[in-house]
């Protein structure tokens, strides 16, 4: 939930601890209202990654720190990289960052997303199977339980996994237990492309 990171990073600090904010996968506006997901919680991280949405399929990746710590970091540790500042893969995290900005795909990812996470809530009140559904923008996570148990169904998420395969949408399962679908489509993703996802899974459910 919003602002969950707030008393964690304070405690992280007062141990002497940095705040390390992995923006691999929930950056670049994916969770909406932002460009990333960290400033939901009200933080700042003394060090940001970054990787794939930043080339959006061109391989590349980044870190952000303080310059405090980044002068620390040159003086005790020696590092090269002869990759580094490549000029065609600056290119391309220019080219994404206006289409971003262009597109207002950071107001979509969170209206979409809003769309998307409700019709997957109403699934959730005919399905029992369906043991939550949480996230933010086009970031969603869905839980299969056994009805009977609560217990996470891990068979069952990937049997629904192979059933939307067959049916032409690729996703994956995440977690602990490997029982959440991790729901994560483009930013240019509809409420059309919403909808289809929905009407696919709750056929699929109701074949169960």
């Amino acid at each position: 939930p919003a602002g969950f990171l707030r008393e964690a990073t304070y405690v992280v600090h007062r141990a002497g601890g940095l705040l390390i904010a992995d923006e691999v996968q929930p950056g670049f506006g994916r969770t909406g209202g932002s460009l990333w997901g960290f400033e939901r919680h009200g933080v700042t991280p003394d060090i940001v990654t970054m990787g794939k949405p930043m080339g959006n399929g061109f391989p590349m990746g980044g870190v952000v720190t303080r310059p405090d710590l980044l002068q620390r970091f040159c003086e005790e540790t020696g590092y090269f990289n002869t990759f580094g500042g490549n000029p065609v893969a600056a290119a391309a995290g220019h080219a994404v960052l206006r289409v971003i900005e262009e597109e207002n795909l950071i107001e979509r990812s969170a209206a979409v997303g809003g769309h998307f996470q409700q019709s997957l809530q109403a699934l959730q009140t005919r399905h029992p199977v369906i043991g939550g559904v949480r996230g933010a923008g086009l970031f969603i996570g869905l839980d299969f339980v056994d009805p009977a148990t609560g217990e996470p169904d891990t068979a069952f998420a990937t049997t629904v996994i192979n059933k939307l395969k067959q049916n032409g949408i690729l996703i994956g399962a995440a977690g602990k237990y490997g029982a959440t679908l991790k729901i994560r489509p483009p930013l240019c993703f509809s409420n059309e492309d919403a909808d289809l996802f929905s009407a696919t899974l709750d056929s699929i459910l109701k074949a169960r």
